[in-house]
């Protein structure tokens, strides 16, 4: 798919990897509309930035929803590309004292239901373009659960599933791409409590590996080990568990 002079809305826009995908589309010709809770944050994330035009919701606000449909409607009527970035993940054990079902709920509204009706809500106006895709930010963990991120690996699992189901369907009658987006850990403030800062890979890595995929046609983009550590638990499921848990 070619992702230039097109205009592209990217959740989670004002940092980590929506930051620098949005650094790279903006750099391609491409508007951009960046998407996040911070409207502080967002407008850094657009400074230096061409095209690049911000907009504060919060996804699993269905007011905030309506209020972001109505806007790009009127503004940004030929929208190809969305892409689901935007995440909210939570670092402790199940226990009896972990408040599992708040951190879960949390996650999952993010995650995977704001996905789906943020997808339901625009597919009107990508279905009328000659070309448009979605783009779905899962992860490694979607394969295999880290137990320090149980319910939002949960989540991630849940959107994968999600995207399969989505990408078979729109192919029956639409012209609409489906992309997933599978990074390993990735070196982020969102991942610094889980060893991102030392261990993870830079953001603007995965950015481009997540452009020159959209452009490639690469519809389950697998970044740095992520696919060897895919064909490890298709292999051994149990063994890539107990690897990715390791104390």
């Amino acid at each position: 798919m070619k992702i230039s002079k097109k205009t592209v809305l990217i959740t989670g826009g004002g940092s980590g990897i929506g930051h620098e995908t949005a650094k790279l589309l903006s750099a391609k010709g491409n508007n951009v509309l960046i998407i996040g809770r911070n409207g502080d944050k967002l407008k850094k994330s657009a400074e230096g930035l061409s095209n690049v035009s911000t907009f504060e919701a919060d996804i699993t606000n269905a007011k905030d929803v309506l209020r972001l449909v109505k806007k790009i409607t009127a503004d940004f009527g030929d929208l190809s590309l969305v892409i689901n970035n935007a995440a909210a993940a939570n670092v402790y054990k199940h226990s009896a004292e972990s408040l599992s079902f708040d951190k879960a709920s949390e996650e999952m509204s993010t995650n995977y239901l704001a996905v789906i009706r943020l997808n339901e809500a625009l597919l009107p106006l990508l279905k009328s373009q000659p070309e448009s895709a979605i783009v779905n930010v899962t992860s490694l963990v979607a394969f295999a659960p880290v137990t320090v991120i149980p319910t939002y690996s949960d989540t991630k699992a849940a959107l994968h599933s999600y995207t399969l189901t989505l990408r078979h369907t729109l192919a029956i009658d639409t012209d609409v791409k489906v992309f997933e987006l599978m990074p390993p850990l990735v070196n982020t403030a969102f991942s610094k409590d889980i060893g991102g800062e030392a261990n993870g890979m830079p953001s603007n890595t995965v950015a481009q590996a997540l452009v020159d995929g959209i452009e490639n046609d690469v519809y389950e983009i697998h970044v740095g080990q992520t696919k060897d550590f895919r064909d490890f638990f298709f292999s051994n499921p149990t063994e890539a568990f107990q690897t990715l848990n390791q104390a």
